[in-house]
């Protein structure tokens, strides 16, 4: 199966190409641009470098949240568009759990972490066990104490992944380590990897998806504290 994954759940915009389980190429941009003005020329350039045909793609798979409001709607309506067009297979994907697929390891606690605003973090627990990847504890919005609480109790190694600037000169417990910085940041081949072992006949009605968004926007509190006054 040809897949083609997009994450735009966080600053970073990342796409890849996948066939079978195999990663055929990665694109991943770091540098401030809004996802906005990076996707579409990102997409055209993976499929010219590659030289592979946009209607060969069969599976279109897009991080679905949580992370960014904005960047969730754009890599959401851009995978339904390319679907349509395309007419493949369209899978959303945990972006937590996408971002635990950067790290095969076992013997070790996986915690992704996103930034939830006012001092808050997303975090997940996730842990390999026999090859598979094994959810201890589904998403929930957390302070940063209660995060590491979270991470420090599990009685191994935890390696925290993700949004992690902040932590990073922080003490974080014995057991509590940051994953390598190569590893710790959104990848659309776990998109596209995850996708792949998760996509069911369900995934051929293109539209319907909901990122998952978990908290209200900023706006949306905003709009309600005005028409409580």
């Amino acid at each position: 199966m040809l897949t083609l994954a997009i994450d735009t759940a966080t600053k970073v915009c990342t796409i890849a190409l996948a066939r079978d389980g195999e990663i055929l190429a990665e694109y991943n941009v770091n540098v401030g641009l809004t996802h906005s003005e990076g996707l579409l020329p990102q997409i055209k350039q993976l499929m010219e470098r590659t030289g592979i045909d946009k209607k060969s793609i069969e599976l279109l798979a897009v991080s679905m949240g949580p992370g960014s409001f904005t960047g969730l709607r754009i890599g959401l309506a851009t995978a339904e568009a390319m679907a349509y067009s395309w007419q493949c297979m369209l899978h959303g994907v945990d972006t937590l759990k996408a971002l635990a697929y950067n790290i095969p390891l076992e013997g070790v606690v996986l915690s992704p972490v996103l930034d939830a605003q006012k001092g808050n973090y997303y975090q997940a627990i996730y842990e390999w066990v026999d090859g598979a990847l094994v959810e201890h504890e589904a998403v929930s919005v957390v302070s940063k104490d209660e995060m590491l609480a979270k991470a420090a109790s599990y009685g191994k190694t935890c390696l925290l992944l993700g949004e992690t600037k902040r932590l990073e000169t922080m003490d974080l417990g014995v057991n509590v380590k940051l994953a390598p910085k190569s590893l710790r940041m959104p990848k659309a081949s776990s998109v596209a990897l995850l996708a792949e072992i998760e996509h069911t006949d369900e995934d051929k009605k293109i539209f319907g998806l909901e990122p998952y968004y978990i908290r209200r926007s900023e706006a949306e509190e905003l709009w309600e504290k005005r028409q409580q006054k």
